[in-house]
């Protein structure tokens, strides 16, 4: 240790990449923090907070997307560049707090992650601690795994529990470099890869896996475990689910994690979706018939295919323009129904040289990705206009029956009642509510009076073997059928060396 304060370097470049989005993530979709800026980000460093004046916080550079399609190759360069220089700026460290998502993609790619970790480390030495709190959607590979020494991820899906994630890893980080010792991990990699509307913590067999984490560790020689379920719309072969547990009692990190390896295996016929699922029509079918019941607003269809929380590139118009087809929607008695959303800077500036109560003929969407549908046309009155949203940029609200259609100029998630009620509508005034989202995030679970998980089409498609994975390793769960179990055994690790490499633990990642 340097001082009597460790010295922390923050750094990170985070963002969920599906390799079917046709986005592709450029400079504007990544605000950059630096400095002041940086430390604010975490409430944990905030003020008075215990884990502030437990070490010197050092910001360096961090940059954060939405999901989205795979980043272009010169920006993450120049992301990677500044990283590096910052940290040999930064002096003499005891750790390093890697802020990253795990599943990011970048152009001409594979293990992003894995290559920017291996940057770091190639800077701050062997001996520097460096933890990552990261999603439990991340893959880790095992560049990525031996890169880490104390790697967490989530415990809930939908992620109500990021900031608790990020301050257990940055407590856990500086009670290990004041112990002046180096972690022992065991690393299991599991031959499993589906979507996250099947792996929720909400229900089971997530619930109980999930659940299990904080007393496994609480249990001596333990001091972190660890499970991620995967990002299963990437094509790379560290493309699978993970089970890591940190300590340092070899034996005991190894048992645990193979035992919840083990589980989870025996788990994976069991996911199933988080709420009930369908087609969109039935969807819309089921949401009529809500509200024809007499049922409470409002009734919330998932447009999960194209999810920008999940990687979607956002302006996919496929649900749109069958929307817009049914009549019963688009009549002056229609129910009232929110479609969140598609972006096209184009159509917004025609919108905007117009005034609310004009009638609107505008053509919009599929400008970034029109391999699903084309761009729909949208006839029908300018309700609102709204300007200053930092990521939609401006957005317009367009009336056709009981339709409200949003068109933004840049990629925004709706992901919460506040992204409606920021453009005059309010969520408990909607019959329907059809918005890019896969299983409902806590505002909109909570104001939902029915749901249905619409399988539509998209970059985010939930039918995997529809999007033809070329790239992951083989055999996996469900592509393949396993005539016995896998091997799941723990391969030990320790700094940047196996303790002990178990045959196969590595799988066709490492072949």
């Amino acid at each position: 240790m340097t001082s009597n304060r460790p010295r922390i370097a923050i750094v990170g470049i985070a963002i969920e990449s599906s390799a079917y989005a046709a986005h592709r993530a450029g400079y504007r979709d990544f605000p950059v923090l630096t400095g002041d800026a940086l430390i604010d980000r975490y409430p944990h460093l905030a003020p008075g907070e215990p884990l502030r004046d437990a070490a010197e916080w050092i910001p360096v550079f961090m940059a954060r997307s939405i999901p989205g399609g795979a980043v272009l190759r010169e920006v993450y360069d120049d992301f990677r560049a500044r990283i590096v220089e910052g940290l040999r700026a930064a002096g003499p460290l005891d750790g390093v707090y890697f802020d990253i998502h795990g599943a990011m993609s970048v152009v001409g790619m594979d293990d992003a992650e894995g290559d920017l970790a291996t940057a770091v480390r190639e800077v701050v030495g062997p001996d520097v601690l460096m933890t990552a709190p990261m999603d439990l959607h991340g893959n880790m590979s095992e560049t990525l795994a031996l890169a880490l020494d104390l790697p967490t991820c989530y415990r809930l899906a939908p992620h109500e529990d990021v900031w608790e994630t990020k301050e257990r890893a940055a407590r856990t980080l500086v009670e290990w470099i004041r112990r002046g010792e180096k972690p022992l991990r065991a690393w299991v990699r599991v031959p499993i890869l589906l979507p996250g509307e099947k792996t929720s913590t909400r229900v089971e067999p997530a619930k109980s896996l999930y659940a299990q984490i904080e007393d496994v560790e609480k249990r001596d020689g333990i001091a972190d475990a660890a499970i991620w379920i995967g990002y299963a719309w990437a094509d790379e072969p560290r493309c699978h689910a993970t089970v890591m547990v940190t300590g340092d009692d070899e034996r005991a990190i190894a048992v645990e994690a193979e035992r919840m390896a083990g589980e989870l295996w025996d788990a994976r016929d069991g996911f199933a979706f988080v709420g009930p699922s369908g087609s969109l029509d039935e969807g819309i079918d089921r949401a009529i018939a809500h509200r024809d019941r007499g049922g409470e607003r409002p009734y919330l269809v998932s447009d999960s295919g194209d999810n920008p929380g999940a990687g979607g590139s956002g302006d996919v118009t496929w649900t749109l323009t069958r929307l817009l087809e049914r009549p019963e929607l688009t009549d002056d008695d229609a129910p009232v129904t929110f479609v969140a959303s598609i972006f096209d800077a184009g159509a917004i500036d025609e919108l905007f040289a117009l005034a609310p109560g004009d009638a609107v003929d505008v053509t919009a969407g599929a400008r970034v990705d029109d391999r699903v549908s084309e761009p729909v046309r949208i006839r029908g009155e300018l309700v609102s206009l709204h300007e200053g949203d930092p990521a939609a940029g401006r957005a317009a609200v367009i009336r056709l029956g009981g339709i409200r259609a949003i068109v933004t100029e840049f990629r925004k998630a709706f992901h919460s009642t506040g992204d409606f009620a920021d453009l005059g509508l309010e969520p408990g005034d909607a019959d329907i509510i059809v918005t890019k989202i896969g299983y409902l995030e806590p505002t909109l679970y909570d104001v939902a009076k029915g749901w249905t998980l619409a399988l539509t089409p998209g970059p985010v498609d939930q039918d995997l073997e529809r999007l033809g994975h070329e790239r992951i390793a083989r055999p996996m769960h469900p592509y393949d059928a396993f005539s016995s179990r896998p091997d799941l055994s723990a391969a030990i690790l320790q700094g940047r060396a196996y303790v002990r490499d178990i045959a196969g633990a590595a799988g066709g990642e490492r072949a």
